[in-house]
């Protein structure tokens, strides 16, 4: 008889065990999810706003735009006028007023960057 107390006794631990880690568990669920607190700020680099110069401005048509609208603007000019190579659409060859921007020989669409800060002042 000794032997089946027992083993009710550990039967009974482990069903008192078990509801409160429920009871934990439920507890958790009901927890509100934290708030955000203060206001979201903006990035200061995608908002300055830069004065183009006239050979870009002939590109984009616009005098005066934040940098990400620039690269935006003159991405569609380049998709419109075709001026992607057909084999490697990695490089950019320039028509006439694209010429004035990069230069005239064929460019790499990674080194656009560079050529852009020449004619963008802040």
């Amino acid at each position: 008889m000794a032997k089946k107390k027992v083993a009710t006794a550990r039967k009974k631990t482990a069903v008192k065990k078990t509801a409160a880690t429920k009871k934990t568990a439920a507890v958790k669920k009901k927890t509100a999810p934290k708030k955000k607190t203060g206001v979201k700020r903006k990035s200061v680099l995608s908002q300055t706003s830069y004065n183009v110069s006239p050979e870009l401005q002939a590109v984009i048509g616009t005098g005066k735009q934040t940098r990400p609208q620039i690269v935006k603007k003159l991405w569609a000019y380049i998709k419109a006028k075709k001026c992607q190579d057909a084999n490697n659409r990695r490089m950019i060859v320039p028509d006439a007023k694209l010429a004035a921007v990069i230069g005239k020989k064929p460019v790499d669409m990674l080194k656009l960057a560079g050529f852009l800060n020449k004619h963008i002042q802040s």
